[in-house]
């Protein structure tokens, strides 16, 4: 074998993430492809999660000087043999040649089967590229231009993971002509062609490193790229594929997917009201939601099968991951489908992966390992939602949710409200929507708990709605002002919010921008609240939610030929720099088209009609009908492919956006919401709650409680508490024991809401860190009877002087001023 010089090649880089088509067969293989830039892109095998190629693409060549690699010829268009079958035809046209390149994946097999046919000059033939990254690898890829079994092949080899590359022409005969591998930026294909106009290099062994394959073809051949644990494993299943008429593997894979369709339009009749333009994208969204789940893990939805920005660097983990939040909402269109198999095998791959405690990962990988270590209470709080919906439509079958359930209110009574990430990853507080998500799961999951703990989850429920304009409404606020809002809800209200109102107007920071912005919490402004409606904790026409919608459309709407469309929030720094450049750690935020999905829901609830918002989402999507995650908003970019009003460098498809499209048109086409708990319209019906309940625990100890109020301790173990409201001068030893979920969370104590009250909970028995830190809670009075009015955490450690830390001394024994 001969040896290229070079190795290991330059460093990696995944594809760009702007998709044409994603799909899989419907079955029992294990491989998913994508397509961008009109060529083969990722291909994930054995698991969603583990792509095992950058891609697969081709040169049109005739040996004489003149080359092309197409996926640099931004020509060509995308046919499929229906809407919602992922098996298509890409048509490239140049002033020399046509090329048609069919993809199908395999109904029997782990191969993706391509035909390949060259039209025009006869002197041009077809060259094939491939950039294997065997186990997500860069560095550590061999590959092989060899023979199996007197047939040609190219191979690749990492680890556990191998492919094979074959071709047979129109009579059935091998169809590799020639074939070399090399390492990448140095010796590879493209860097051939590039340096002698035609293909030279014939080295036959590259590796270990960042290798690349290429083969010269005939003008009509048939590929498959097949996968398996070593190299011969791999080719005996893509000659396997090979001994199919391509016609037949289109025939049956298109047959396949038309029957899974025909499966839930027979529970959806109401989807003959659709206009073909949205009836064609609610297909397509219902083929993405499904293509995005594993077949190793039942159950399993990544967010997408697109690296953001992928093209640009080595990412490690990109969108291919599980978050709670996504597969909920994901499995929320599926329910909405009447697809009831495929929503129960969301919430147990969810029963399966919550931890001890009651939670979730923030997002993993399939097999459980968390990848990012945030901490988000609505990814806690939406598994019950799902459980709950799945009961609404007499769809739980033999799942038994109590366990699940109980263990995550548990975590969200003692770590809620406050959330240590909001739902877009990046900032602690309370927010609206946040709090509508929990809210939403404490009332649904009452009902799965016995009749004392049922009490109380809604009484906590009842206690926090109560208090979400408290918490995430600001007042008189500068940026109100200038607009003539007397009050709105903001994006995050922060932690201090539990211990005093001024902590709105402290600034904060907000991640992603350089320079950082100077904004304050009652500066900064989403559509999150929204969710509020859209869960019936209030109703669309609250003159606060018609005043903060008023607010929010003027910093965050633009107008776009294909309609509306808003930012996450102001100064949203996730997205592309001005220049186009990628997103880096910086950059800016650019419109998402499912916040106009998010609008049609509340434009449904507020007796409208969504139609225009459906067709401005539909407008967004690509030609192949893939929903991006942003959209640009600037001039164009042609140095970063970057089109007014067309997908970012971001992540394309995103599952969550074809879900929200999904349940949008469910939702117009039935005139009433789809995904709005009914236990929690049932309760509240869009009125704010009314509760004289206020409830303190370590992870949100307030700071004061309105008058006629009771406050209510939740704390995780059994122990003591001394308290006074006397300043100490008469303290109060009470036990604190009785169980509350029947978990390891136990007890309350009730205290009349009068004076100042000062908490020093003996903890140290079972939380080690702990330090002997009292608390103060100001209770607020109809007549004041006190003159002490601090309401802040007094000092950290029972033996150091409270001198210039509080204004006064509270003569707690415990404290030695």
């Amino acid at each position: 074998m001969s040896e290229p010089p070079g190795g290991p090649g330059i460093p990696a880089t995944w594809s760009a993430s702007r998709k044409d088509m994603i799909g899989c067969a419907l079955g029992s293989p294990r491989l998913w492809y994508t397509l961008g830039q009109g060529i083969v892109n990722e291909v994930y095998y054995p698991r969603v999660d583990i792509p095992q190629i950058r891609d697969l693409g081709f040169m049109i060549a005739d040996d004489e000087g003149f080359w092309v690699e197409i996926k640099q010829h931004d020509n060509y268009e995308i046919a499929s043999c229906g809407a919602g079958a992922p098996v298509v035809t890409l048509i490239h046209r140049h002033p020399r040649f046509t090329l048609r390149i069919g993809v199908c994946p395999d109904p029997r097999r782990d191969v993706l089967m391509l035909e390949v046919a060259l039209e025009g000059d006869p002197g041009l033939r077809p060259y094939v590229l491939l950039a294997p990254r065997l186990g997500g690898s860069d560095n550590h890829n061999e590959a092989w231009y060899d023979e199996y079994h007197g047939r040609r092949v190219l191979w690749a080899n990492q680890g556990p993971f191998a492919l094979a590359l074959v071709a047979r022409d129109e009579r059935g005969n091998d169809a590799f002509v020639r074939g070399a591998v090399g390492y990448v930026g140095e010796n590879d294909g493209w860097q051939d062609f590039s340096r002698h106009g035609s293909m030279r290099w014939a080295y036959t062994h590259a590796g270990p490193g960042n290798v690349a394959l290429t083969g010269e073809l005939p003008r009509h051949a048939v590929l498959a790229l097949g996968f398996g644990s070593g190299r011969r494993s791999a080719a005996t299943l893509a000659f396997a594929s090979l001994s199919h008429s391509y016609a037949r593997v289109v025939e049956h894979c298109c047959a396949q997917w038309d029957a899974w369709h025909q499966v839930w339009e027979a529970q959806f009749p109401e989807v003959n009201t659709l206009e073909p333009e949205l009836f064609n994208l609610l297909r397509t969204s219902a083929m993405v939601v499904k293509v995005h789940e594993d077949k190793t893990y039942p159950g399993a939805v990544v967010a997408s099968l697109s690296i953001p920005w992928g093209e640009t660097r080595e990412r490690e983990g990109g969108y291919h991951l599980v978050w709670p939040r996504d597969l909920v909402e994901t499995a929320g269109a599926l329910l909405t489908l009447g697809a009831h198999e495929d929503a129960r095998a969301n919430l147990r791959y969810l029963i399966a992966n919550q931890h001890a405690d009651g939670h979730w990962n923030q997002n993993q990988w399939l097999g459980g390992r968390a990848y990012w270590q945030g901490l988000q209470l609505d990814e806690t709080a939406f598994p019950i939602l799902l459980a709950g919906a799945l009961d609404e439509h007499e769809a739980l079958g033999d799942i038994r949710p109590q366990d699940m359930i109980r263990r995550a209110l548990g975590f969200i009574a003692l770590n809620g409200p406050v959330s240590d990430q909001d739902r877009w990853e990046e900032d602690c507080g309370l927010s609206p929507f946040t709090l509508a998500v929990m809210v939403a799961s404490l009332v649904v999951g009452a009902e799965y708990l016995p009749p004392a703990e049922r009490d109380l989850a809604l009484t906590l429920a009842d206690s926090w709605n109560a208090q979400i304009e408290d918490w995430t409404v600001a007042h008189d606020s500068e940026l109100g002002r200038n607009h003539g809002i007397a009050a709105h809800y903001v994006r995050v209200g922060p932690r201090g919010v539990l211990q005093h109102r001024e902590a709105m107007r402290e600034a904060i920071i907000v991640n992603n921008r350089d320079p950082q912005p100077t904004l304050t919490a009652d500066g900064h402004v989403s559509l999150d609240f929204l969710q509020l409606v859209r869960y019936g904790l209030r109703r669309a026409d609250d003159p606060l939610i018609r005043d903060s919608l008023q607010l929010a459309d003027r910093l965050l709407r633009i107008e776009t030929p294909q309609g509306p469309a808003w930012y996450r929030y102001n100064e949203d720094g996730y997205g592309e720099h001005a220049d186009g450049s990628p997103f880096d750690g910086t950059g800016k935020g650019r419109p998402w088209p499912l916040l106009a999905g998010e609008r049609g829901h509340y434009e449904l609830a507020n007796g409208g009609d969504p139609s225009a918002l459906l067709h401005t989402m539909a407008a967004s999507a690509s030609p192949g009908g893939m929903l991006p995650e942003q959209i640009w908003d600037d001039t164009a970019r042609p140095d970063w492919g970057l089109v007014p009003y067309r997908p970012t460098g971001s992540a394309m498809p995103l599952a969550w956006a074809h879900a929200e499209f999904i349940k949008l048109a469910a939702a117009r086409a039935r005139g009433r919401p789809v995904d709005r708990p009914g236990p929690v319209w049932a309760r509240y019906q869009g009125v704010r709650a009314h509760s004289d309940i206020r409830f303190w625990t370590l992870s949100a100890p307030i700071g004061r409680i309105p008058p006629g109020c009771r406050l209510k301790l939740l704390l995780s173990h059994d122990t003591t508490l001394i308290w006074s409201h006397h300043d100490w001068a008469h303290a109060h030893h009470s036990p604190v024991g009785k169980p509350l979920l029947d978990l390891p969370y136990r007890s309350r104590l009730d205290v009349t809401a009068r004076g100042n009250l000062a908490l020093l909970p003996a903890l140290d028995r079972w939380l080690p860190e702990y330090t002997g830190i009292p608390y103060r809670v100001h209770l607020r009075l109809r007549s004041p009877q006190s003159q002490c009015s601090e309401e802040k955490l007094l000092w950290p450690h029972p033996t150091i002087t409270c001198a210039g830390i509080c204004d006064s001394c509270c003569h707690s024994p415990y404290c030695m001023p």
